[in-house]
């Protein structure tokens, strides 16, 4: 997995690498940064990935 993410990235990713929809978002800080500015969810739903209600 590793060596995949270094031939799409180009460089060493940090890891784990989160993917949403098949785009990279990049590691669990960025994740938590985006939970924390409310846009994981947003994310989440456009990929339809979300299960939760609301």
């Amino acid at each position: 997995m590793e060596k995949a993410l270094v031939r799409l990235l180009g460089r060493n990713p940090a890891v784990p690498a989160v993917f949403i929809g098949g785009r990279l978002v990049g590691c669990t800080d960025k994740v938590m940064s985006l939970h924390l500015g409310g846009k994981l969810v947003p994310l989440l739903r456009n990929a339809a990935c979300w299960l939760g209600g609301g």
